[in-house]
């Protein structure tokens, strides 16, 4: 839960860098609340086929879009990586392979142009 939390408080952060631990958990969290608000929304007739999800998913999607955003630039600066590499999604399957491939890498040894390395700093 506390790694939730901190991308919680790094809303608008878009510098330093952030664990592959930290993304993930992240990502699972929202993952399973994402569950939730779809069943929430099938139970209670909000969703529409036509958008692809319903009235709380949608809110919930608009509410962590910048929290999502903001962990992936910090995670591609974990990597070395600019956070402009985010815009490798533009490109149509390959894209989205390659951005997973850059989630799953492990951290850069020690310092880089975009900070400390947080395993040295976080729990």
């Amino acid at each position: 839960m506390d790694w939730y939390l901190m991308a919680w408080q790094k809303y608008f952060d878009f510098s330093g860098r952030s664990r592959r631990k930290e993304y993930w958990m992240f990502f699972l969290f929202n993952l399973g609340i994402g569950i939730a608000l779809l069943v929430a929304d099938l139970l209670t007739g909000s969703y529409s086929k036509t958008a692809g999800m319903g009235l709380l998913g949608g809110l919930y999607s608009l509410a962590t879009l910048i929290p999502n955003l903001s962990m992936t630039v910090r995670r591609l600066h974990d990597i070395g990586r600019s956070g402009w590499w985010f815009f490798i999604l533009l490109v149509p399957l390959i894209g989205a392979i390659v951005l997973l491939v850059f989630m799953l890498l492990d951290s850069k040894e020690g310092a880089n142009d975009y900070g400390p390395n947080p395993k040295l700093i976080t729990p």
